[in-house]
């Protein structure tokens, strides 16, 4: 089975009407995705075998007055009977390099402690995890 890595814009988002479980958090709202897509600095990849979408990676530009632009990756899915064949890291490499033929000097991805297959897949592009605090509050 061929897996073809594709990116995602606003002309194909029928890509999305056939996706397997586990590869987004939740359900696609259609409003979220146009708004999603309506920015140039939100990029996404998906993986697609047959039709069917197996992977994504989601990742957004952020660009600093003091800082260099750096691209960082938000999320990150593949269905389970698709893991461990390289799909993950297809996606990323695709995702790394859009990034830096838009300007991205560095990338950067958070992960947690226990998600030991995340951890391994982002420590072969060479670096090792910098512990760090995670605060999430609602806006309501």
């Amino acid at each position: 089975m061929t897996i073809e890595i594709i990116r995602l814009s606003a002309d194909n988002t029928s890509l999305l009407d056939q996706v397997a479980e586990e590869v987004f958090d939740a359900d696609i709202v259609p409003a979220r995705l146009a708004a999603y897509l309506a920015h140039e600095t939100n990029l996404m990849f998906l993986a697609v075998a047959d039709g069917l979408v197996v992977g994504q990676v989601a990742a957004c530009i952020h660009r600093h007055p003091d800082q260099a632009t750096e691209l960082y990756v938000d999320n990150l899915g593949v269905a389970e009977a698709f893991r461990r064949q390289g799909i993950a890291r297809r996606l990323i490499e695709a995702m790394l390099h859009l990034g830096r033929s838009l300007g991205c000097e560095e990338w950067w991805v958070g992960t947690e402690e226990d998600n030991v297959p995340a951890r391994r897949l982002y420590e072969t592009f060479g670096e090792e995890a910098v512990l760090a605090a995670f605060y999430e509050f609602d806006l309501d």
